[in-house]
């Protein structure tokens, strides 16, 4: 059943829904005059601050909702009134989540300033932005209705430097990647009743893949990146996947230096670079994911050994071994100490 929860610092009402990790908010829900404020706060609280304006503030009509997909990545369709939304130097200076934004615009109108450069933006097309930049946007005078896509840069294997050549860009979610990108989280948010808890990383997963591949795809990345950058991306590239194949027990240096078209020497170079061994990077994700479920009150009722199955460990002497190396308690008594602090 949904349970309530309240902001104090602007008596913002939202529930909290309980398959995947989600929350809906509703202004509507608030007092007249207390709506814009509290949208104001959620929408900062979403993506970066920032100085929110509107024309109808008199009585904002909002409704959003935020699904975490794990690692930091969100997803939060949203419908709402006319809105300026400013990001300036200062708070740029001041907070940077490292984030980039996409907004898949499914309805309503908007534009975009970064100064030297300006976008409209168009319907069925994602619109992409970062926290780590100053901009101005604003919707038309009906209400917007759009998708938007929180993740951090870390994730995206496309190197940071180069995001100029596609932040304030624009994508269409109507052909080739972007169309694949849009299905997916048009299917996601449609109906998330479907998925469980331990299904949210999996499909943030798919999500930073679609997002890596529709950066990559628009700056053309491998045909221009100088010899050390495109190792840099190789090795990002590699952490994905081993990332994406963790519960396989046969990922293997071998193998992901093969889906690389790599040697594995050169394999283990990369990850030498950043005084990493692979073998070692492959365990240690394993265990913290490991750790992470077993932390999580609501997959209290699963086994230990399924736990560690899941994850790449298919046998739970070995996994306990190992877990106990790396954390300093057996995982049951993990476990335990994270139920009694819940």
């Amino acid at each position: 059943m949904a349970s309530v929860c309240v902001n104090e610092s602007v008596q913002a009402v939202w529930l909290t829904l309980s398959v995947l990790h989600e929350s809906v908010f509703r202004t509507t829900d608030l007092p007249v005059d207390a709506r814009f404020e509290a949208w104001a706060e959620r929408m900062g609280g979403t993506h970066a601050p920032m100085q929110l304006t509107s024309d109808r503030t008199a009585d904002y009509r909002g409704h959003q909702r935020v699904i975490g997909l794990g690692d930091d990545v969100t997803v939060w369709p949203a419908t709402f009134d006319h809105l300026v939304f400013r990001r300036t130097p200062k708070l740029v200076r001041q907070s940077d989540p490292e984030t980039y934004h996409l907004s898949l615009l499914l309805k309503g109108e908007g534009a975009a300033d970064w100064g030297r450069e300006q976008a409209a933006y168009r319907i069925n097309d994602f619109h992409t932005n970062s926290s780590s930049r100053s901009w101005d946007i604003a919707t038309g005078p009906d209400p917007v209705t759009l998708v938007g896509l929180e993740i951090p840069r870390s994730l995206v294997v496309v190197p940071g430097h180069r995001h100029d050549r596609f932040v304030g860009g624009r994508v269409s979610g109507q052909e080739g990647i972007g169309a694949l990108l849009a299905q997916f989280l048009l299917q996601l948010v449609a109906d998330t009743s479907p998925y469980q808890p331990s299904d949210a990383p999996r499909l943030g997963t798919v999500v930073v893949d679609l997002v890596t591949a529709v950066f990559a795809h628009a700056v053309d990345a491998d045909l221009r990146l100088l010899p050390e950058t495109h190792g840099r991306t190789l090795t990002l590239q590699a952490k994905s996947y081993i990332r994406r194949h963790l519960s396989d027990p046969d990922l293997t240096p071998a193998r992901i230096a093969a889906a690389h078209h790599i040697s594995r020497s050169y394999l283990y170079r990369l990850f030498q670079a950043e005084g990493l061994a692979v073998a070692s990077y492959i365990r240690d994700q394993r265990l913290e994911k490991a750790r992470r479920d077993l932390a999580d009150p609501r997959l209290h009722a699963v086994p230990i050994h399924v736990v560690a199955a899941r994850w790449g460990f298919p046998r739970a002497a070995e996994f306990t071994r190992a877990f106990r190396t790396a954390y300093g308690l057996p995982p049951s008594e993990l476990r335990e100490q994270a139920l009694t602090e819940a």
